[in-house]
Parts: C-alpha cells; sequence; structure tokens
C-alpha cells in the first residue's frame, strides 16, 4: 500500500503539472496509470476500469475548483452558456456512468483507447473546428451537454476534449471557450462520480478503502499533489516550448491507446 501511495502521489504531480503546462485534462494520464496500478496491487480485473474512471473523475471535483476560481477572476467564464449546458451534462454524465458499469472492463479499456488514439490525433495534427455558427438554444445546448457529459463519464475525463472544440466551433473566443470548458468540467466530474459511486455500491470485489467505483487512497493520493503541481505547470508554460512539448504529449498517448487497445 506504502508503495502504491507514491504512484499516486507522483501520478498527481506529473498530471498536475501537465494540465497546468499544456492546458489538458488530466484524466488522460489518470485513467491508464491508475488502471495498470490497480492490476499491479491485484485488483479484480472485471472492475479495474470501472475504478480507474471513477476515481479519475472524482479526483476532477477537486482540481476543477481551483481551475474554475483562475479562470473567474480573470472574468473568461462564460456562465450563462455553462448553466444551459450543465443540465444536459450531468444527465449524460450520470447516464455514462451507469452504462460503464453494464459494460466489461476490457470493453472500457478499449473504449478508453480509441477516445485517447483520437484526442492524441488531434493534438498531433492540431486539428480546430472553424467557428461557423452561433450558440443554438436551450434545448440544443442541453442535448450537447448530454452527450459531452456521457462521453466523458465513460473514459473518465473532465471534458475539455470535448467542450473546447465545441465551444469553438460555435464563434467562442479562445480564452473563453477553455475558461467555460474548465467550469463544464466540474459538473461533469459530480454526476460522473456519483454516478460510479452509485453503480458500484453493490459490488463485492470491491478493494477496502473504496465507495463504489472510487477508490479513496488514489484519490486523496492524486489529488495531494495534483492541485499544487498545476500551479507549477502553469508557470513552466512560460519556460518552456510548450508546443514541442505538446506534440511529445500526444505521441505518448498514441502509445499508451495502442498499448490499450491491442492488450
Amino acid at each position: 500500500m506504502i508503495e502504491a501511495l507514491g504512484y499516486y502521489l507522483l501520478l498527481g504531480a506529473v498530471a498536475g503539472t501537465l494540465a497546468g503546462m499544456l492546458g489538458i485534462g488530466g484524466g488522460l494520464i489518470i485513467v491508464p496509470v491508475l488502471a495498470f496500478t490497480f492490476e499491479a496491487q491485484g485488483f479484480d480485473e472485471a472492475i479495474i476500469m470501472h475504478l480507474a474512471l471513477g476515481t479519475s473523475l472524482a479526483t476532477i471535483i477537486v482540481t476543477s475548483l481551483s481551475s474554475i476560481r483562475t479562470h473567474h477572476r480573470h472574468a473568461a467564464v462564460m456562465w450563462p452558456i455553462v448553466a444551459r449546458l450543465s443540465g444536459g451534462i450531468m444527465v449524460g454524465a450520470l447516464c455514462g456512468a451507469l452504462l460503464a458499469d453494464q459494460l466489461a472492463s476490457a470493453w472500457l479499456q478499449k473504449v478508453f483507447a480509441l477516445f485517447t488514439l483520437l484526442a492524441a490525433t488531434q493534438m498531433v495534427l492540431e486539428l480546430r473546428p472553424i467557428a461557423s455558427r452561433q450558440f443554438p438554444g436551450r434545448a440544443a445546448l442541453a442535448g450537447a451537454g448530454v452527450v459531452i457529459g456521457m462521453v466523458s463519464a465513460l473514459v473518465g475525463i473532465g471534458g475539455g476534449t470535448m467542450t473546447t472544440p465545441f465551444l469553438l466551433w460555435c464563434n467562442a473566443a479562445a480564452r473563453n471557450a477553455i475558461a467555460t470548458s474548465a467550469a463544464c468540467g466540474l459538473p461533469i466530474a459530480v454526476a460522473g462520480a456519483g454516478g460510479y459511486w452509485i453503480a458500484g455500491s453493490g459490488v463485492v470485489s470491491l478493494p477496502p478503502g473504496s465507495s463504489g467505483y472510487l477508490y479513496w487512497p488514489a484519490l486523496l493520493g492524486v489529488v495531494a499533489t495534483s492541485v499544487v503541481f498545476a500551479s507549477l505547470g502553469a508557470r513552466l508554460t512560460h519556460r518552456l516550448p510548450v508546443k514541442v512539448l505538446k506534440k511529445a504529449f500526444a505521441l505518448l498517448l498514441l502509445a499508451i491507446g495502442v498499448r490499450l487497445l491491442w492488450v
């Protein structure tokens, strides 16, 4: 357990630094590392991905609060858009978590792997949607929120990979799109983590220290360092070649995606 706690603390430091420096969600790195660590600890293979996804979403609750505060201080969050997306996001995230409970861990791993490959490809090619429309009405925004929330819960992320491109497509300025996407990560994380907690509450093979599919030793270890190191990552943005590092990270994601897909 002590050795595993060291991995969780290190994972939080790495994920926090990357999130602060590259502007990416930590879930893309937290989920696979948790899955590998849980496997090494001898957890039941049938629930490893469920535990990794649920725990990843729970960490985002804490880290998103820090990010939201920073963006709000700079008046960059489009709160009316957050409000219109959040209802659908929470419904979608809850449904995504409950759907994940019905899927085998191996299938969840492949879903995550495919999503990781898509995200990495987007980062390598620097694909960005063309701002070609204005924001739709409330019903359409709620529908978009359902899709974003469901996919995010299925892959254990805060949704920035999907929300930011959607907002850019709706002609939002890049600064506002990133900030608003960060704010949308909180309802995704709350509803998604809550769904994984509920879905796993009756599972008998959970390791000690679990609440449903949330594994507290990993959750607390990751959060303890990720919040601190996120600010360090933000400072490193001004000192390191971020574009080069982002490409390198994308290549790492490609390797992780291939590894998970073919295991």
